[in-house]
């Protein structure tokens, strides 16, 4: 089992930057697959980026548009999002999640075991 934290939200004004960073326990990390979705008020949870548990495989939701990048430092058991080129729609809390499979690079929530609490993103105009 794998506990997931995020951190690194905040407010930004668009056009503006933020890296969320998603740290887990356990000693294991680089066997999971791990994503980032969002969820905006109102709305539904949001695919928005994964990537392999050894960093060689990511895919990207299509309203990322090539702004953020999905990394991760498995000797520090920590996933990134970079974000560039913020939006106003971009305004949710983010969630970090994990398969314990690491070859599963998965856009939709149901294949993700674990679930981190989120972090609040929040975009000005």
């Amino acid at each position: 089992q794998v506990q997931l934290v995020e951190s690194g939200g905040g407010s930004v004004q668009a056009g503006g930057s933020l890296r969320l960073s998603c740290t887990a326990s356990g000693r294991t990390f680089s066997s999971y697959a791990m994503g980032w979705f969002r969820q905006a008020p109102g709305k539904e949870r949001e695919f928005v980026a994964a990537i392999s548990g050894n960093g060689e495989s990511t895919y990207y939701g299509h309203s990322i548009q090539g702004r953020f990048t999905i990394s991760r430092d498995n000797a520090k058991n920590t996933m990134f999002l970079q974000m560039n080129s913020l939006k106003p729609d971009d305004t949710a809390v983010y969630y970090c999640a994990a398969i314990p499979r690491a070859w599963e690079v998965a856009g939709t929530e149901d294949r993700y075991d674990y679930w981190g609490q989120g972090t609040q993103v929040t975009v000005s105009s």
